[in-house]
């Protein structure tokens, strides 16, 4: 009888168990760092096309109300002398290329580049 409850006996062992918490420990540790950087991208790419929208005429302009919106933000990653500015056709187009290192343990850290423009 007892040979017939082994070979139905289903699930996880132990050592599984503690090898997917371990890998969901690490996932959620990496994505805990990384949430942060993406919400300062997506701040600097919102307050890029907001600039862009109100035209203005020079590039000191520009960089001016990016460093403003910087503050606000509290943006650390680029600062307005890292922003291409160009004109085509009339158009303004900001764009800006950084990278952020993540800690994971100490020689390893994860690297995450970011690049974006306002004519995307």
């Amino acid at each position: 009888m007892s040979k017939q409850l082994r070979k139905h006996q289903r699930g996880i062992t132990l050592m599984g168990l503690i090898f997917v918490g371990g890998v969901i420990g690490f996932i959620g540790l990496i994505a805990m760092q990384a949430i942060p950087s993406v919400s300062e991208y997506l701040a600097i790419k919102k307050n890029l096309k907001t600039i862009v929208g109100r035209n203005f005429a020079t590039v000191t302009e520009i960089k001016t109300q990016f460093d403003g919106y910087k503050h606000l933000d509290d943006i650390k990653s680029i600062s307005a002398k890292d922003l291409v500015i160009t004109k085509t056709n009339s158009k303004t187009i900001i764009a800006f290329e950084y990278n952020k290192e993540i800690a994971v343990v100490e020689p390893v850290y994860v690297l995450i580049k970011y690049k974006g423009s306002t004519a995307d």
